[in-house]
């Protein structure tokens, strides 16, 4: 079932993916908070942010995606599109193929892998077909710094949930061909390559069932690590991560986890894990989605569930087709209940960036936003303010060095270590 996109501030609370040197830095060495006027730290940010490149690893996108319907080059509802990546400064994002977890069943999984290849030739048709002048699709990590250069948008494509793939490791090579260039083994539940963080009781779950990865699953991390595709940690139960991150010859990511150490939560990962990460030289990517980030109240949560049954709102679409009178009461509702139960801000966010560089160290943390799929914290709501997470960064003391390896540096030496490995073990 296809994920509630998140088009304004009040539904994203509803729901709770160049080559850098070594720094000096240390874990145990955050930065520590500057002291500067509002217009000096505006001023630095912005000359920072338009010199790095900032990447976001996990954005959402509808099966519609790059259709008349869900245009992208026009600034609309969704949280991420052209306009709203070049007023905030969103240089770079890997759009996801996502499908949710279904039956294991042959039926099940050949129909979903073709709602799959809807959101590739979503992609696809955006850069190549409709705007190839503003945005370019980049198949290796060179690609990214070469297409930036040139003044365009960059455009990747992350798959999340191999599901739909069923038995056939082959489609693996087929994700590879069409630009997928990280994988995640599981979304929430179960499935035949692993166990997931979340589990899903309407389809049997109950407790681990393959105690990590399966046979298949670890089959499928050979094959990601042959071709050069990322092998995405995001999702997985901490068993199978911890599986997947030894097994994986090249460095794993973890495209849109927070960190359990400032939020306990299922999707975060703990300590251990990090170490994991760090060990295997991969990177974490925090990600801005509000029940990661922070914990609330259940009255919360009940109020806002209340308050969409009142107005039969299931879905994204549903809240987009509200107009007028109806429209301004329920934002006046939503605002009600963000006075009384204030949401998790964009400080609450660079919180989670600051224990995993505490923790493991600058080198093996980064920045997602998880937008169109629930993410979105105060201030950092849309791709139009992504500025404001380069100025938190400036504010807690980060150096421009620093903030270029949250951006895009960490991810990229990833992406070359990745594609290294599968030369080597394609005996190129």
């Amino acid at each position: 079932m296809e994920r509630m996109f998140v088009p304004v501030l009040a539904f994203a609370m509803f729901l709770g993916g160049c080559v850098e040197e070594p720094s000096e830095m240390e874990p145990g060495e955050a930065p520590a908070m500057t002291e500067m006027s509002d217009e000096e730290l505006e001023a630095q940010a912005r000359e920072i942010h338009d010199r790095v490149i900032t990447i976001d690893t996990h954005v959402d996108i509808p099966f519609n995606f790059a259709t008349d319907e869900v245009d992208p080059g026009v600034r609309g509802d969704y949280q991420n599109d052209l306009p709203k990546m070049r007023e905030g400064g969103l240089d770079a994002a890997f759009f996801i193929a996502y499908h949710g977890q279904g039956e294991r069943t042959p039926e099940a999984t050949e129909e979903a892998w073709e709602r799959v290849l809807q959101k590739y030739h979503g992609v696809r048709r955006m850069t190549y077909e409709l705007y190839p002048d503003q945005i370019e699709f980049a198949y290796t990590a060179d690609d990214v710094e070469r297409i930036h250069a040139e003044g365009k948008l960059v455009a990747l494509i992350g798959m999340e949930n191999l599901w739909p793939i069923g038995d056939d490791l082959s489609r693996i090579e087929e994700i590879y061909e069409m630009g997928g260039r990280y994988i995640s083994v599981t979304h929430n539940g179960h499935n035949q390559f692993g166990d997931a963080a979340v589990e899903r009781a309407n389809l049997g779950d109950d407790g681990p069932e393959w105690g990590g990865l399966s046979p298949l699953g670890e089959e499928a991390i050979d094959e990601m690590n042959r071709l050069g595709i990322m092998v995405d940690i995001s999702h997985l139960g901490r068993e199978t991560m911890m599986q997947a991150t030894e097994r994986s010859r090249a460095p794993v990511i973890a495209s849109h986890s927070s960190v359990d150490g400032v939020r306990e939560h299922p999707r975060n990962l703990d300590d251990d894990q990090l170490r994991a990460v760090r060990d295997n030289g991969g990177v974490i990517r925090p990600t801005a989605l509000g029940a990661f980030v922070k914990e609330q109240p259940p009255e919360r949560n009940e109020a806002i569930q209340a308050l969409r049954e009142e107005f039969d709102i299931t879905s994204g679409a549903d809240l987009r087709a509200l107009e007028g009178a109806e429209r301004e009461a329920f934002d006046a509702r939503m605002a009600e209940i963000d006075a009384e139960f204030p949401p998790a801000t964009l400080a609450d966010f660079i919180d989670h960036i600051d224990y995993a560089v505490d923790l493991i160290g600058i080198d093996h943390v980064g920045i997602s936003s998880d937008f169109d799929g629930g993410g979105g914290v105060e201030g950092w709501m849309d791709s139009s303010e992504t500025l404001n997470v380069t100025k938190e960064l400036v504010r807690r003391g980060y150096t421009e060095e620093e903030i270029r390896k949250l951006w895009g540096g960490n991810l990229l030496r990833v992406m070359r270590e990745v594609e290294r490995v599968a030369a080597e073990m394609q005996g190129g």
